[in-house]
């Protein structure tokens, strides 16, 4: 029997928290991000923002809407709106 991934807080997969993460640190700079970091505290601004959630699209195919992003401010808070927009699909 096959173990089920390690879940984030939010019941995203850490996996896919993770590459989020990674995500945010490609455009935030050198930072190290992790699951629970704050996007505007780590240097994250509305340009940014948008460009995060266009790689969403193109990369997960989840459509995201900039308040909704805002107001998850997390990797991992992200990585479970993904995860809901991929269920509804």
């Amino acid at each position: 029997m096959q173990s089920e991934p390690e879940a984030a807080p939010t019941g995203a997969p850490e996996s896919l928290v993770q590459e989020i993460a990674a995500l945010w640190g490609e455009h935030l700079g050198p930072h190290d991000i992790g699951a629970d970091d704050d996007f505007f505290a780590v240097g994250g601004n509305s340009l940014i923002g948008i460009k995060i959630i266009e790689r969403v699209a193109r990369d997960y195919g989840v459509e995201l809407s900039v308040r909704d992003f805002y107001l998850a401010q997390t990797p991992a808070r992200v990585a479970a709106l993904i995860r809901r927009g991929r269920a509804r699909t």
